[in-house]
């Protein structure tokens, strides 16, 4: 069995998995990561991992009971309506302690498992890539390391490693925002604890959203969205450090929305983050070149309105470890040009699933915000394209037909 040296830029949640994965095979793995330590501040809402995806990357790296441990069962409340708190969908949650819903886990609680799956020394922090030579030497401050036979990019939207393989770039995708936290909610804001109901509330209406999740740390995160343009703080003259001034514009803007969803902005916390949404062009894909490939975000940039994100990039790294273990059980005569061949294969497998996924995103961002009426509008199109992934082609069709009737007399009636 042949040992390939393996470098995986980035120690997110696909870096991480991917070298959970290899380490499992005894394959040498070594992660460089930009930051000095674990940053396991709170980094957005919650995850529901896929029974074929990132489920599945999770087991097979053998982090299944540990997983189980961390996750939640009674955060499947959903609440799915629009500015004036009409809701079209509609779920209640489970209970606490139950072990028969869908498992959650936050992003933060994610990323702490992972990292305490690895052994010391596996990831170097605080060496952050500076460039790539075209002999693949990789530049740190620290000095130069080199001598992998691949180099993975799980390095992120803004991946160094992805301009070796393209000149594809991340674009503005339309829709930015303020993200804001809502701490020990239950007690401090019994009413929107009540609302979000331990679950998740998505609202839209005439190209924005209030979005609410709540957190196992007792925390709902709230995040409100907008089409708008990529400098709209500057051109706001606000500063997000100005707490007050933002949500003053978070309140105006949404000044004919229910008082109970102004108040999830108006009731956070004082520390608010802002975010653009950037993407990579639906179907992006480069040409392979030998020892280099990409992973997660790096490879398929896209916005998170469909909540796949961390599935597919588990997907690639579940897909990439398989390619590689494969490679490494051919034999020394073929070594590297064994490798070339498994990476490349794992590429046009992943470009496929990738544009399937990131249309599925893009549909959703136009469905929500880029629609004239939505939700209204295309609440039953939405539901559909939710549900055609699940219940397959064939049962479709008769999903179709069932959702445009049910909303028909939702509609005469609301």
């Amino acid at each position: 069995m042949v040992q390939h040296k393996i470098a995986i830029i980035g120690a997110g949640p696909a870096g991480c998995m991917l070298a959970r994965l290899l380490h499992q095979r005894d394959i040498p793995v070594t992660i460089f990561e930009g930051e000095s330590s674990p940053d396991l501040r709170s980094q957005g809402g919650t995850l529901d991992l896929h029974q074929t995806t990132g489920l599945a990357a999770v087991k097979q790296a053998g982090l299944y009971d540990e997983f189980i441990k961390r996750a939640r069962y009674d955060g499947e409340a959903m609440d799915f309506c629009d500015k004036k708190l009409l809701s079209y969908v509609k779920k209640s949650g489970g209970k606490e302690g139950d072990r028969y819903g869908r498992p959650e886990i936050d992003r933060p609680v994610l990323r702490r498992m992972l990292f305490e799956s690895l052994p010391k020394g596996m990831i170097k922090w605080g060496h952050r890539l500076r460039r790539i030579d075209e002999d693949l030497r990789l530049h740190f401050d620290q000095g130069v390391e080199s001598g992998y036979d691949l180099i993975v990019g799980a390095d992120g939207a803004w991946s160094k490693v992805r301009s070796l393989l393209t000149d594809e770039t991340p674009f503005y995708s339309g829709i930015s925002g303020l993200s804001l936290t809502i701490s020990d909610a239950e007690r401090r804001e019994p009413e929107l604890y009540r609302l979000v109901n331990r679950g998740s509330l998505f609202s839209s209406s005439d190209g924005k959203s209030i979005m609410a999740q709540y957190m196992g740390s007792g925390e709902i995160s709230v995040s409100s969205w907008a089409v708008q343009s990529e400098h709209w703080l500057e051109e706001n003259k606000l500063d997000a450090q100005n707490a007050r001034a933002c949500k003053a514009v978070l309140r105006e803007h949404h000044a004919d929305w229910d008082p109970r969803l102004v108040d999830l902005t108006q009731k956070a916390d004082d520390l608010i983050v802002p975010r653009n949404f950037y993407m990579l062009p639906v179907g992006n894909r480069w040409k392979n070149r030998p020892g280099v490939t990409l992973v997660g975000d790096a490879a398929h940039l896209m916005t998170p309105f469909a909540g796949e994100g961390v599935n597919l990039a588990f997907e690639d790294t579940m897909k990439l470890a398989h390619a590689i273990i494969r490679a490494s059980q051919k034999g020394p005569e073929a070594h590297k040009d064994a490798l070339h061949a498994e990476v490349r294969q794992f590429e046009e497998d992943m470009f496929k699933r990738a544009k399937k996924t990131q249309q599925h995103t893009w549909n959703n961002l136009e469905l929500l915000f880029l629609t004239p009426g939505a939700p209204r509008s295309t609440i039953e199109r939405f539901i559909i394209s939710a549900a055609s992934d699940e219940i397959g082609t064939l049962l479709t069709p008769v999903l179709a037909v069932a959702v445009y009737i049910y909303f028909f007399f939702f509609k005469l009636i609301y």
